[in-house]
């Protein structure tokens, strides 16, 4: 099984896990042993499913200030986590491949192998909702059908992106293509480059 599609399974079955209970405050059990790549692949597909649903809780109108708040600061380290676990995977990537010597007329790819999966763990969150929204009891027939063809479209969306990454590895192990890793170096959660949180602690 390719890696792409390895993920794939991971994720689905990591969301489903996470639905069986639907809270947010749930403490996993991931099944792999820690050090794997699939320890950290469940692992983060299970940050990205926790995220979606405070994003989710953060949205109702009636929602107390307080609280709001407290959850948005938990998205704030929920999308710092999410970042750290990408870069991660990007230094398995790396290790992976290092010794490839890459032939000449090489190129890079537009984004590292790590975030494109992690564009594979939030497709698995959209699929599982919108299939939902497709067998969903209450809704009207303009609701199922709508919500039916954008399934189509997230199926597909899959399908294509899976295969990409599993090219873009492939071409990455025989040379073609090459990985450089650009870190994210976000600077709002870090107190000495965001000017509010310096400026506070003079």
């Amino acid at each position: 099984m390719n890696f792409a599609e390895k993920s794939n399974r991971i994720f689905w079955n990591t969301v489903q896990h996470y639905h069986d209970t639907d809270d947010v405050d749930t403490t996993p059990v991931n099944p792999f042993d820690a050090g794997t790549v699939e320890h950290t692949l469940f692992a983060k597909n299970w940050i990205d499913a926790v995220q979606w649903h405070l994003e989710d809780i953060i949205r109702d109108p009636q929602i107390d200030p307080v609280t709001a708040l407290e959850i948005k600061r938990r998205i704030d380290r929920s999308n710092q986590e999410r970042t750290d676990m990408v870069e991660q995977l990007d230094s398995y990537f790396l290790d992976l491949y290092k010794d490839i010597v890459p032939q000449p007329g090489a190129t890079i790819n537009t984004e590292s192998p790590a975030w494109a999966i992690d564009r594979l763990s939030i497709l698995a969150l959209k699929i599982y909702h919108m299939d939902a929204e497709v067998t969903r009891p209450d809704a009207s027939a303009a609701h199922v059908e709508k919500c039916r063809a954008k399934l189509r479209v997230l199926l597909e969306q899959r399908e294509d992106l899976t295969e990409a990454i599993d090219t873009l590895l492939a071409d990455i192990a025989a040379g073609r293509k090459f990985m450089k890793v650009y870190r994210q170096m976000k600077m709002y959660n870090d107190p000495e480059t965001n000017p509010v949180l310096y400026a506070a602690g003079k």
